[in-house]
């Protein structure tokens, strides 16, 4: 069983890396944003692989679902020329510059986490899925309710101004 476990892991990271490359390296904004529904995927596969089936869901649901549709109509609304500013490469200086943040965090934390490694805890308690749903439609069914509203107004928006840009 841990075999297929690892491959599944190795699929799931390469899939995450290749799309972020995908989203940080292409010059094309929807092919950017193909990269990112990949590495968001990936993440939603990790999360399968951890056993949480319902937190892989949300990944999708919300993610790749909600937050990579505006994402898109955002791009269709920019409509960005192909030979505008942010077409021309980034100069190798702030390339490296950029390259050197990314991997300053993990160079800082590696020796103190191998240092002073962390004592285990006790696994949590499983919540069952149905007290979840319960509390979600009790305790924050305003919140709830209004994250969806303001998601529908922004969808909703959005048509309306390519609809405009059209009729022009």
């Amino acid at each position: 069983m841990e075999t297929p476990a690892i491959l599944a892991f190795g699929f799931y990271f390469l899939v995450i890396v290749v799309g972020c490359f995908m989203a940080v390296g292409c010059a094309s904004l929807v092919r950017a944003l193909v990269g990112l529904v990949a590495t968001l995927l990936g993440v939603a596969g990790m999360y399968l692989l951890l056993n949480a089936p319902f937190m892989a869901f949300m990944q999708i649901l919300i993610y790749v679902g909600a937050i990579c549709v505006l994402i898109f109509f955002a791009l269709m609304l920019a409509r960005a020329d192909a030979d505008g500013d942010e077409a021309d490469p980034a100069p190798a200086a702030r390339t490296f510059k950029g390259v050197l943040a990314a991997m300053l965090p993990g160079a800082l934390l590696a020796p103190i986490l191998l240092l002073h490694p962390t004592a285990s805890h006790l696994l949590p308690p499983d919540v069952p899925l149905a007290d979840l749903g319960r509390r979600l439609m009790e305790d924050y069914v305003l919140p709830f309710e209004l994250i969806s509203v303001v998601l529908l107004i922004s969808m909703a928006g959005a048509v309306l101004l390519v609809w405009e840009r059209r009729d022009k």
